[in-house]
């Protein structure tokens, strides 16, 4: 095993320091120990980050697995009512048993069982072991292995609720032929017209007569009651082709040309033209609103207070306006119940509705105040009552009782004191009363309920503070006892650091700017070392990891020499409103603003951390933000590997440019382009794709390298045959931490062909 010894004195540093620039045999033996750090023999070296609860059916047990060094394993029970633990079995008598039966010998505390079932009165048990089915009587600890397994009470593995269990699409699927609800009718579309076919007799009646075979009827919807079909005249739009070569392509010596649809910003939507068809008077009425040009045919709601009126959802191109509108399946008039707009933009993907039709109601989320919150709309007069309120975020809704009326959600920030990325849990009622937290403790939480939810599993952690699981009561979210509590001793012991936190102000010397550092085990506080920000400033989320946190590339990175680092600047997601808003039309800023001022206190507190040599890399979104580092900040940024880039937001996906940067597509586009402003290019770049990239097109990054080219830049190229969406894979990840050590370390990498490091 490779082992450093480390004298770290963090916050003292002598006056004279000079720039790290390893010998080349210690520079060969931190990238033995980068390769050890990220070798699958540290994974042995902790131990019960989580555990995976197995309830019994009655909900008043359950057990889990813990695992130690050397495969040594041992099977808890919990009794959930007091927390008490016990083992789930006799270890040793069930060992002496199995290998009574088996005619071998087995070790008591490395019994590998699976798929275990125990009889609510703990008592039987049956479990899988080296390919047979073994029963157990556990009073006796008579054991026999069957070919089938005596029917025991079945365990219940509860995972945390989701948003998606209570939340449906908001669009409606495609139907050509759908059954009403009571069985009587059929609707169809035939010759692109709509048909409505009586099951009990086969007559057929035409109810449209305008469709085509080029613009036909579709989406068809019945009503609860089934006296009305909803339905859309389309004018269909087919995506235009995107292509790339495979180059290395099996079986033949010439390159593969591969093509898929793919909607490009601006590109036109298949629109949809609502209808509104009465079964009974075979008469079709055209709805009071604008055709849908952005999106698919939306899902309907129907009231049961009215049942001939029902409520959709309407996203206008842009991202600037949502509408929850009602429609008159009678009349064909529309009325507008939720109607929110704004100068920058919706997030659409994390629109939430939940509807409630037995009392009118729906819940909804926006940030139409600010940040993002729960709201209690009544669908009949439009009322709107904020349910929580306050400069924090919910996260999402886990689960909503009708009953109770109550709501489960997620949230951050809501600790003042606390990361404000950290998630916690709560319930409150639907009059925004009676807020419990569920996860007192600071850090980011995972909660995993009981089968009847009387319970909850709460596992928490921080990025340097290991996991620790409680059992709590949901009635009141008390600690009933600590359950588990993560052991990181042996990776300790094996000479690695923990990555620290880090927070300091951004451009308005008010919000701060959080995230996370790693430091070379091996470390000298009397050298600088250059600094590498792994960068992804993707608008859609917040990137730099919360919970606990262990080796990875960035820790192996750093082992190299780098201090390595990881933040979430203005324009990311998770914050307020304004913090994110700095993203719309404005990609390219990419908190950069931020991100420089983040890293100069780091130095401050730091000051072996060298600001005169800052690295940048980064993937997808990423892999645009590594490029324009050097672009729009040469005087920080210094080298940058960029990996697959989205480099110009024109050639990217439709529906993630759109959402950030806008519609229609304006010069804001090319001016903010990687490709436009190629011809800046200052510091060391290394460009990395793969070809067969189908989600980014790869011309994407040619096209930079084009321009590149032409303004006579030089830099570093790697296109890695039939790679995908990635940074390259392990070839690129091994070019990326060579490129580094050059530009930024100037030491000369491993000679590979040479092997060097064997």
């Amino acid at each position: 095993m490779l082992l450093f010894s480390v004298s770290v004195v963090l916050h003292g540093t002598s006056a004279a320091q000079q720039s790290l620039q390893p010998g080349r045999q210690e520079m060969l033996e931190r990238y033995r120990f980068a390769t050890f750090s990220d070798s699958t023999i540290n994974r042995g070296k902790i131990f019960n980050t989580s555990i995976q609860a197995n309830w019994l059916s009655n909900g008043k047990f359950f057990w889990y697995r813990r695992a130690f060094k050397d495969s040594v394993r041992e099977y808890v029970l919990v009794n959930a009512a007091t927390g008490k633990r016990n083992p789930l079995f006799d270890h040793k008598r069930l060992a002496d048993a199995l290998g009574g039966v088996a005619q071998k010998q087995y070790n008591p505390q490395k019994l590998l069982l699976s798929n275990i079932r125990l009889s609510n009165n703990r008592k039987a048990m049956s479990f899988e072991m080296e390919d047979k089915i073994w029963i157990c009587n556990l009073d006796t600890y008579r054991c026999r292995d069957t070919v089938g397994a005596i029917p025991l009470e079945p365990q219940v593995r509860r995972s945390r609720a989701k948003a998606s269990d209570i939340k449906r699409s908001r669009w409606q699927p495609y139907f050509t032929d759908s059954i009403s609800p009571d069985g009587k009718w059929s609707a169809v579309v035939a010759g692109g017209n709509v048909r409505i076919r009586n099951r009990m007799n086969n007559s057929i009646t035409q109810l449209t007569a305008d469709g085509t075979e080029n613009k036909p009827y579709g989406y068809l919807s019945w009503s609860p009651n089934s006296k009305h079909v909803v339905g859309y005249r389309l004018t269909p739009y087919e995506d235009s082709l995107v292509y790339y070569i495979a180059t290395s392509q099996p079986g033949t010596t010439r390159g593969v040309v591969k093509s898929q649809p793919y909607k490009q910003p601006g590109d036109p939507f298949t629109t949809y033209e609502m209808f509104l068809m009465d079964v009974e008077k075979k008469t079709v009425v055209k709805a009071e609103t604008d055709i849908i040009d952005f999106f698919p045919a939306p899902y309907l709601s129907w009231r049961i207070s009215n049942p001939g009126k029902f409520l959709f959802e309407r996203v206008d191109r842009g991202h600037q306006r949502f509408r929850i509108i009602e429609a008159d399946a009678v009349t064909g008039k529309t009325r507008t119940i939720v109607d929110e707009r704004t100068n920058t933009f919706i997030y659409e993907q994390k629109i939430f509705t939940a509807y409630l039709p037995e009392t009118d109601e729906i819940i909804w989320i926006s940030e139409k105040d600010g940040w993002r919150h729960i709201y209690l709309v009544h669908s009949i007069t439009g009322a709107v009552r904020p349910v929580t309120a306050g400069n924090w975020v919910v996260k999402d809704i886990d689960s909503i009782d009708v009953q109770t009326r109550q709501i489960w959600f997620r949230a951050m920030g809501m600790n003042e004191k606390e990361d404000p990325y950290h998630v916690h849990y709560y319930r409150i009622g639907f009059d925004g009363k009676q807020l419990t937290p569920l996860t007192p403790a600071p850090g980011t939480h995972s909660i995993h309920f009981s089968p009847d939810k009387k319970y909850y599993l709460d596992t928490y952690s921080q990025i340097n503070i290991p996991p620790v699981v409680e059992l709590r009561k949901s009635s009141d979210g008390s600690k009933i006892a600590d359950i588990e509590k993560a052991d990181i001793s042996h990776y300790l012991h094996a000479g690695f650091r923990l990555p620290e936190p880090f927070h300091a102000k951004g451009r308005d010397s008010v919000t701060d700017i959080w995230g996370i550092v790693f430091f070379p085990t091996r470390f000298d506080p009397a050298k600088k070392y250059p600094v590498i920000e792994h960068i992804y400033a993707g608008p859609q989320d917040s990137f730099a990891p919360k919970s606990f946190t262990t080796g990875g590339e960035m820790q192996s990175l750093a082992e190299l020499g780098f201090i390595v680092v990881q933040m979430d600047g203005m324009g990311t997601y998770n914050r307020s409103k304004k913090f994110h808003d700095l993203c719309w039309r404005n990609l390219a800023d990419a908190g950069f603003a931020d991100r420089i001022l983040w890293i100069k206190a780091l130095a401050e507190k730091y000051p072996f951390a060298d600001t005169g040599r800052v690295g940048l890399y980064g993937t997808s979104a990423g892999g645009q933000n590594a490029l324009g580092g050097l672009l729009f900040h040469p005087e920080f940024y210094k080298a940058a590997v960029s990996s697959c880039g989205c480099h110009d937001n024109r050639i990217d996906k439709q529906w993630w440019n759109e959402q950030w940067m806008g519609y229609p597509v304006d010069k804001h586009y090319e001016e903010q382009s990687n490709i436009t402003n190629a011809y800046k290019l200052q510091g060391d770049l290394l460009l990395i794709v793969g070809e067969a990239d189908t989600n980014v097109p790869p011309e994407s990054t040619y096209r930079v390298a084009d321009a590149l080219i032409k303004a006579n830049k030089t830099f570093d190229f790697l296109a890695i045959p039939g790679m995908g969406h990635s940074d390259g894979g392990a070839y690129g990840k091994k070019k990326k931490r060579d490129f580094f050590v050059k530009k930024l370390l100037g030491v000369d990498p491993p000679d590979r062909n040479r092997n060097e490091l064997d």
